[in-house]
């Protein structure tokens, strides 16, 4: 059985549904062709039961048949004249007395023997016989009463053929098994073409999967008809989908690859020459002037600074959009906010940093929102003249950080959250520009939305919007 089935699982699924309905089909047809000839055996022996009733009922047969069989010797009477139905009288011994027009005589058995000693002339019995010359008989049993020569029970016993009856039921069973084989057959037909059509999609969708596992190309798409709504559509929308977020990802993978080459190009090179000149000098024996050592030094220093910098803004952005460093817990935005505050004031001691924060809590990463604020803040600072202010407010969940600095232009703003985009003016400034990016996305991921506008007067709004609640939700037990 186990063999059988690992057999039948390994068949392509077009043969096993077309199996598998052609088994339904004849299950079905099977059970139908059997209930149906069971149906007509049963009305034609009932039509039989009742020929016999009748038979056994008509106005003097028990009379006629008793005297016959009460004579001795026997009359030459017919009980039935002109039939040629079996009609015999039987006793519990002795030989059965046999109308002469009867065809033959039928074989009593014990069953016919107990309708006499149970003496009840209410009761009829039917059974399945033979005559002396095998042929088969439908047989009614009715008791008569009592021989009042020896005192033995007499019943009467009448048969009809069975032959007409059996040919009707055998004509019936090879009529019914020829449609059930061709209904088996088409059905197996009809289940392969049904499989082939419904399959077909399935075909196409093989056929693309297999292009793209053999030539990596993404492009492909299904044809999907707007209104199809079957299981086969949405598993073709879901591939076209998927491979439009491959072919997205890959994208943006190879451009993240040539970006970040390009941006670590710069640096390196920075690096490179400084480190020669200085090995140049310990090589010659001409020492730098102390100066100028010291110069060098501090370069590599914040080159390295800012490869660590660029190294870990390409760790944070290289992260799969649903993967999360943290578990998501509910933070506060407000001390979030006060810690970059107090790492961002560090890096400008010269600036005046005003903050206006109310309660506000959120669900995010709690490393992740504090290193968003760090950007925004950073950018803010950066940008903001000596001795500049940068004014911080958080109310009804929405942080805007404005500075006083130059200003994006206008044709600037649509891509100051795309990756290492830097504008003109910024780019002889530290940096990679991925701190908006990451600002972008953390957001994003926190359910929220952020936005840079120019401010009136001059410099640069960064308004981000999270949702949440002034007050901390109650802890779940």
């Amino acid at each position: 059985m186990t063999r059988a089935l690992r057999r039948f699982r390994a068949l392509p699924i077009r043969t096993r549904l077309s199996l598998l309905v052609a088994a339904a089909v004849a299950f079905a047809v099977a059970a139908v062709s059997v209930t149906c000839w069971f149906l007509v055996q049963g009305k034609l022996y009932e039509q039989l039961n009742d020929d016999l009733n009748e038979m056994a009922r008509r106005p003097g047969t028990v009379t006629a048949l008793l005297q016959e069989c009460t004579q001795d010797p026997p009359a030459d009477t017919q009980v039935f004249p002109g039939r040629s139905d079996y009609v015999q009288a039987i006793k519990e011994r002795g030989t059965p007395c046999v109308d002469p027009n009867s065809p033959g005589t039928v074989e009593v058995t014990g069953s016919d023997a107990d309708v006499i000693r149970r003496a009840d002339q209410r009761k009829v019995h039917f059974r399945d016989g033979t005559d002396d010359d095998g042929e088969q008989v439908r047989v009614l049993t009715r008791y008569l009463g009592v021989d009042p020569t020896d005192g033995q029970g007499v019943a009467l016993q009448l048969a009809v053929p069975l032959k007409s009856t059996r040919a009707t039921l055998n004509d019936l069973a090879l009529i019914l098994l020829l449609v059930s084989g061709v209904g088996v057959v088409g059905a197996g037909a009809a289940g392969l073409a049904v499989a082939r059509a419904g399959l077909r999609p399935v075909d196409k969708l093989t056929e693309a999967v297999e292009h793209v596992a053999r030539t990596e190309d993404l492009s492909i798409r299904i044809p999907v008809e707007d209104d199809a709504e079957d299981e086969i559509a949405r598993l073709s929308r879901s591939f076209n989908s998927m491979t439009s977020s491959l072919a997205s990802s890959h994208e943006l993978q190879q451009q993240l690859i040539a970006d970040a080459g390009h941006e670590l190009r710069t640096p390196l090179t920075s690096l490179r020459t400084n480190i020669e000149l200085l090995t140049r000098s310990e090589e010659t024996g001409r020492p730098l002037p102390e100066a100028d050592r010291k110069a060098l030094l501090a370069s590599v220093k914040a080159q390295m600074t800012e490869l660590a910098a660029l190294i870990g803004d390409l760790q944070e952005l290289s992260r799969p959009q649903g993967q999360r460093g943290e578990r998501v817990q509910v933070v506060s935005l407000t001390d979030t906010v006060e810690a970059a505050l107090r790492r961002v004031r560090l890096r400008g001691p010269e600036l005046t940093i005003s903050a206006d924060l109310r309660p506000w809590y959120v669900r995010a990463e709690p490393a992740a929102l504090e290193r968003a604020v760090v950007n925004i803040l950073d950018n803010a600072v950066k940008f903001s003249p000596p001795d500049g202010t940068v004014e911080v407010d958080l109310a009804d969940g929405v942080l805007t950080v404005r500075d006083h600095g130059p200003g994006i232009a206008a044709d600037e703003l649509p891509y100051v959250f795309d990756r290492f985009w830097r504008s003109p003016s910024a780019r002889a400034l530290p940096g990679s520009g991925l701190g908006l990016s990451i600002v972008a996305r953390t957001v994003e991921q926190s359910g929220g939305e952020v936005a840079l506008t120019r401010a009136e007067g001059g410099g640069t709004v960064a308004t981000v919007r999270l949702p949440g609640a002034p007050t901390p939700p109650p802890e779940t037990p």
